[in-house]
């Protein structure tokens, strides 16, 4: 792992409006790296791996929430 990885423990430990604002922010990075890959300005190229990563884990945790959530209403 990176320097600039986030651990899954860490993701569970932040509250559900945490974690939406975190998501909102690295969608919004995706997208620039996007453009800058398109235009030739990237630099850290790896950081379109970690940002990937990051979402990826994040909507797991809140995947599971919100099955935890559910089968707890049954």
């Amino acid at each position: 792992m990176g320097k600039n990885t986030v651990k899954a423990a860490d993701v569970r430990a932040k509250t559900d409006k945490e974690l939406e604002t975190r998501l909102g922010e690295l969608r919004k990075e995706q997208f620039n790296l996007r453009f800058q890959k398109a235009t030739g300005q990237l630099a850290n190229t790896a950081r379109v791996h970690q940002v990937r990563q990051e979402i990826a884990k994040i909507t797991t945790v809140i995947g599971e929430r919100l099955r935890s959530a559910v089968s707890k209403k049954k």
